[in-house]
């Protein structure tokens, strides 16, 4: 037994090849996830493309192996999670604390954080994964995918599969990025927009339709629950919120845009908020008897472990040992309380930096093991690109400021209150992060196991995608804060970012500290959320597949149009696209390359909107006159004809892609 097992360790799998590759990738698509999330209030997962790309890479080479390939898209699939920082950390600017992101500090939070939630997450491997009957649907894929595409299966169908896969990947990159490259010009609209009033009495509403594959694309993905919940938030927000709170402001001489923007902005926003609250609630209340009975497996489990029985375990069960775990853990609590402390003393609360730096600490280790089982959790049900990360940060938000103003505020005067902000902000960013990669480990683990992996060796690559994810963060960030800015910042540009999750955790942790948040609205949208899940909870009792997931509706309240519109139009295309699939002879195949074409429209926008952002940000020292639009080749003047041209170049490209796709599928014998 000790024989087979010491021979199976010497396969291909962890190797120095696949760690270059899995980081290269890790950069470009972290890079990507930045920008298109600040745009959009979404990311993507990543690790289906990155397991394409790694598979096409690798397949020169006669050793390589499946596993080694699931290493390369664990290390990359850091790029979609890590990335999710940006709903919390971008809040420094906006309440003015920061100008720029410091890059040792921005890449402690990032790094410190992320390596705690990959060892939070290694003790719940056995509860969540491998005793668990949660689906995993995104780790399930990239196995399917991985299976399909490996090197081990040279047949001829398996190479024709793994060559339409990456061709999927690669012209969906080529025609989005070529869009988004048109659209720079102003040939192409990026957006049809309408603001509108209603009557005469002041009520106003609007929408925001952005032409963008990336949205369209994550509509695909996310599914039509998803983008039907996301378009009855919207409509919930658009239709009733902004007109309903524009009319008692009773304002009838500001503009329609913009009152209708600001109506959104400072109410409509916090009714989302408490819809989100609540129905995260009601997810975390759900999930205590399942997570509680997991963790009681996973300490039995770790009993057996300790007997001395570890090295017949087979190796698929070994996780990294629990003690190095332990050392990790305490290893990354001294940094974190030196960070916190350091933080504390240069915004003027040196006086309090003990509470801070302790109970800091005390609050990463348990409400960050918390939101790493919740998260976990929520990933096995829905997928890691699902999960609400969004409503988890508002919760810890609200609990960090609670907590400072019962213990720290009292003790110092009215000028160190933006402090407590920031401070609250910068503590939630950190737990954020635990949250971010526990929730996406647990989805690569589930992967592994599927594929005959090494736990151990899959954690250890994640460690090196985070630290590789959080080395470039920080820069990508001050890279687009130089050339848009955030929403709501004073003097940035009309192209500003909306940054929403951003936005409103910081107007969330500043309301509670300084005592003037409207709880009024966000109890009006906790009294939405609960009847949203009851709603649910009789769709799941009376219909087969149809589904309002709570979160998703809150969501639709407080993302921008502009950020779910073009969401629920992918869901409704995907969904018929799979429905068609469904009707032929290897339906999986089929909608395999559909999520392929999908991330590659994704992936090709997100590119091009970095290099757009940095053309933006060095225009001067470049020689364009057009700052805000540097590539721009027509003026005003032909916006209407660019709308028209637009919506139909759009409309043309989304039909010849899903064609081609399908066509290809067809001839290549994967339908």
């Amino acid at each position: 037994m000790t024989a087979q097992i010491q021979g199976a360790e010497r396969r291909t799998e962890l190797t120095l090849r696949g760690v270059l590759i899995g980081v290269v990738i890790t950069v470009v698509f972290t890079a990507a996830n930045v920008f298109f999330g600040l745009k959009a209030g979404l990311t993507f997962a990543t690790s289906i493309p990155a397991a394409v790309l790694s598979m096409a890479l690798l397949r020169g080479f006669r050793d390589s192996t499946i596993q080694e390939n699931n290493v390369v898209q664990t290390i990359a699939s850091a790029a979609g999670t890590l990335s999710s920082i940006i709903f919390v950390l971008p809040g420094m600017i906006m309440i003015g604390w920061w100008a720029d992101f410091p890059f040792w500090i921005s890449f402690a939070v990032c790094a410190l954080g992320g390596i705690l939630g990959v060892m939070y997450s290694i003790p719940l491997r056995r509860a969540l994964v491998t005793n668990s009957d949660l689906p995993y649907p995104e780790g399930v894929a990239c196995a399917e995918v991985l299976k399909v595409g490996s090197s081990e299966d040279s047949s001829a169908s398996a190479t024709e599969e793994s060559r339409a896969g990456l061709l999927a990947v690669i012209w969906g990159s080529v025609a989005s990025a070529a869009f988004a490259i048109v659209v720079a010009t102003r040939v192409f609209a990026s957006d049809v927009v309408s603001y509108f009033r209603l009557g005469d009495r002041g009520s106003v509403s609007g929408f925001d339709f952005n032409l963008s594959f990336a949205l369209f694309a994550i509509g695909h993905l996310v599914g039509l629950s998803v983008g039907i919940a996301m378009l009855v938030g919207a409509l919930i927000g658009w239709g009733w919120g902004v007109p309903h709170y524009s009319l008692l402001s009773g304002d009838l001489t500001t503009a329609a845009a913009d009152l209708a923007q600001a109506t959104w902005s400072h109410k409509v926003r916090f009714v989302g908020a408490g819809a989100i609250g609540v129905s995260a609630v009601w997810t975390l209340a759900k999930l205590v008897r399942p997570v509680m009975a997991g963790l009681a497996g996973a300490m039995a489990a770790a009993r057996v472990r300790k007997s001395g029985q570890a090295d017949t375990l087979p190796r698929t069960e070994r996780d990294i040992p629990i003690g190095l775990v332990g050392l990790i853990t305490l290893a990354c609590f001294v940094p974190i309380a030196w960070l916190l402390g350091y933080f504390g003393t240069t915004s003027g609360l040196g006086d309090h930096v003990a509470v801070l730096a302790i109970g800091g600490v005390a609050f990463v280790v348990l409400m960050g093991f918390f939101v790493s089982t919740v998260c976990g959790y929520m990933a096995g049900l829905i997928g890691s690109s699902n999960s609400p990360l969004s409503g988890v940060g508002i919760l810890v938000v609200i609990a960090a400021a609670l907590l400072l103003v019962g213990f720290v505020k009292p003790h110092v005067g009215p000028a160190e209150g933006k402090a407590l902000v920031a401070f609250a902000l910068f503590i939630t960013s950190v737990v954020f992060t635990v949250a971010a990669i526990a929730n996406n480990n647990l989805q690569d683990l589930k992967t592994g196991q599927l594929v005959d992996a090494t736990p151990w060796k899959q954690q250890a690559a994640l460690v090196i995608g985070v630290i590789a994810g959080a080395a470039v963060i920080p820069p990508v960030l001050d890279l687009v804060n130089k050339a848009y800015g955030f929403a709501g910042v004073p003097g940035v540009g009309p192209s500003a970012l909306p940054a929403p999750q951003a936005g409103l955790i910081s107007a969330l942790g500043q309301g509670v500290i300084q005592g003037n948040i409207d709880w009024g609205l966000i109890e009006v949208g906790a009294a939405i959320g609960v009847a949203i899940i009851v709603l649910d909870a009789v769709l799941a009792r009376t219909t087969r597949h149809m589904r309002l997931p709570p979160l998703a509706v809150g969501l639709g309240i407080y993302l921008p149009t502009t950020s779910t519109l073009m969401v629920t139009v992918g869901s409704i295309v995907g969904w018929y696209f799979d429905r068609r699939a469904d009707r032929s002879a290897r339906p999986d195949s089929t909608k395999q390359l559909g999520v392929l074409l999908a991330s590659g429209l994704i992936v090709g926008e997100s590119i091009i909107g970095v290099v757009i952002a940095a053309l933006v940000a060095f225009s001067d020292k470049l020689g364009f006159s057009n700052r805000e639009a540097p590539l721009s080749l027509v003026g005003p003047a032909f916006d209407t004809w660019a709308i028209f041209i637009g919506g139909a170049a759009f409309a043309v490209v989304v039909a010849v892609m899903y064609r081609w796709v399908w066509r290809m599928a067809m001839r290549n014998g994967t339908a």
